[in-house]
């Protein structure tokens, strides 16, 4: 088993990166450390690679369809990792997750119709429901401070650099091995909570065609249980309303918490559901533009696949191809201990913030490496935080503005880097708050 150096910097200016070389153009300073958009600085698997240096060898990059190989890839995964048995003739391609969003609204409602979200949620989400000229319904989830959350807490902690096993961050019953101390999820307050009444409310009020669901949240970092899916699934299914449920920071689960596929909570569920899955977060693929949309319910396979043939982008892109299956089928150790590194990553962030930085308080997330900040202590908000923490922080977060206007008051920033840049991140961050003392 090769060990990966999660520790290496790559320098990935100069590559066309989204993340580093575009501050300009997107009215940052050019020497801004960026810790915003959710792709990750680390190499990919050299499974991965390999495959992918296969191709390049062979020279042609022609039209591409995936056989057997990669269904299997993928369908093996699901089962295996997320305790879904799936079937080849569900699963339909796309160039990306937000691409079948936009895909599936309008495959499912028309102009005027209302659509769901739980804001502060993927500021995409929101993008894609007004662009398309449907109405947007918030069942806005509630906030508990961590003042409000009373219970104690078990800090997650490694010892030493060891990689934890793969089914350790995400099965409860395998965490305590010695490397990992339990958590016991039902211990704490959860930060943010779904206001059932409300959900079920607006959707009677509004006439509700379609809930898109977050699953693991982003950007609040909620894995939401099987008993909450339940209670959602149980609200839509009376009400008729088909859930298209964002999945795809679902190998992101942090020890104490078990990500639950919603389709998979009720067999009933999955007549109404589209699933949205993609290795790209999972093995940092996102710029190979593939994903795997699963839905059971051939009528609404056939309207999403319709939609997808009206776009004429129906040809999934030929590395994108290579790299899934490859992913899928080989990519278990680099993930093994990615996890384990993100999770000190995580560790050294809450300590670091507890110790020198108390103003900033560490909404505990349950999964993804995507984490959300509350900066409510500094006193400032929405667009005047985003400009301290670009112009006296240095760095080049994302607002939390713009995952809705609950949000205002926290940042969320990506931790899927290398130790030491997310040290100087926090450092610059410190001197900052310690010049408004």
């Amino acid at each position: 088993m090769a060990k990966y150096n999660f520790d290496k910097i790559t320098n990935r200016k100069g590559t066309n990166c989204l993340k580093y070389d575009y501050a300009v153009e997107r009215g940052k300073p050019a020497d801004v450390l960026p810790l915003w958009v959710a792709d990750m600085d680390f190499r990919v698997s050299e499974e991965i690679t390999k495959s992918l240096h296969v191709a390049v060898e062979h020279g042609i990059y022609g039209y591409t369809q995936p056989k057997d190989p990669y269904y299997n890839a993928v369908i093996h995964w699901m089962e295996k990792n997320h305790n879904w048995k799936t079937e080849r003739e569900w699963i339909v391609k796309t160039p990306g997750v937000v691409f079948a969003l936009g895909a599936a609204v309008k495959a499912f409602t028309e102009p005027g119709d209302a659509i769901l979200i739980q804001n502060p949620v993927y500021y995409p989400f929101t993008n894609i429901i007004r662009d398309n000229d449907r109405k947007l319904v918030d069942n806005t989830l509630v906030y508990h401070p961590a003042a409000e959350q009373t219970a104690v807490k078990t800090e997650a902690t490694l010892a030493g650099s060891e990689p934890i096993n793969n089914t350790s961050m995400t099965k409860k019953d395998k965490i305590d091995n010695g490397s990992v101390q339990k958590i016991d999820s039902g211990s704490t307050r959860p930060a943010y909570q779904i206001d059932f009444e409300d959900f079920e409310r607006k959707i009677e009020q509004e006439h509700v065609k379609l809930f898109i669901l977050c699953n693991p949240h982003n950007p609040v970092g909620r894995v939401w249980t099987k008993e909450e899916l339940q209670k959602l699934g149980e609200i839509c299914l009376r009400h008729n309303v088909i859930v298209v449920s964002d999945e795809i920071h679902n190998d992101f689960v942090y020890p104490g918490y078990e990500h639950t596929v919603f389709a998979n909570v009720d067999p009933r569920f999955a007549e109404f559901t589209v699933t949205c899955t993609s290795p790209s977060k999972t093995f940092n693929l996102a710029g190979l533009q593939i994903s795997n949309i699963f839905i059971p319910n051939e009528r609404l396979r056939e309207a999403f696949q319709k939609e997808i043939d009206r776009t004429g982008y129906d040809e999934p892109n030929a590395m994108g191809v290579v790299a899934c299956e490859a992913a899928y089928r080989a990519g278990e150790d680099w993930l093994d201990q990615l996890r384990a590194y993100l999770l000190e990553n995580l560790n050294f962030l809450r300590n670091y913030l507890q110790e020198k930085i108390p103003q900033i308080h560490l909404v505990e997330p349950e999964g993804t490496y995507l984490v959300w900040l509350d900066c409510s202590e500094l006193g400032i908000t929405g667009k005047e935080l985003d400009q301290f923490i670009v112009e006296k922080a240095g760095l080049w977060l994302d607002g939390g503005s713009m995952f809705g206007s609950s949000g205002a008051a926290f940042q969320r920033v990506n931790i899927a880097c290398p130790r030491a840049t997310l040290e100087l991140a926090l450092d610059k961050l410190k001197a900052a708050i310690d010049s408004l003392k």
